[in-house]
């Protein structure tokens, strides 16, 4: 899976974001971080959902939970708040997964 390519897509949707990370020159450790994030959060949703469907094709688990995980990249990425310090970002990034993870 190309958890960094689908993250820095992600990122660059959030220009605000993506501008800062990229002048602050942590655009590649943000990213990393995050790709990170989207395969751990990818991997509990497969869990999750073979578990609640023991008979789904696991192709079509690995895909349903591909879509969740981006989906809930998307939301960490858009609670990142737009302050000048990168810091704060990775905070509220942590928050908003747990808030938003699968054993919640």
């Amino acid at each position: 899976m190309q958890y960094k390519t689908i993250t820095l897509g992600l990122i660059r949707e959030q220009a605000e974001l993506y501008e800062r990370l990229r002048s602050t020159k942590r655009l590649l450790p943000a990213m990393d971080s995050y790709a990170v994030e989207l395969k751990q959060i990818h991997e509990e949703w497969k869990e999750q959902l073979a578990t609640a469907n023991p008979h789904s094709d696991p192709s079509q688990v690995a895909a349903a939970a591909m879509e969740m995980a981006i989906e809930n990249l998307r939301e960490i990425l858009s609670c990142a708040s737009p302050a000048s310090a990168v810091e704060p970002l990775f905070l509220d990034a942590a928050m908003s997964f747990l808030q938003h993870s699968p054993h919640a």
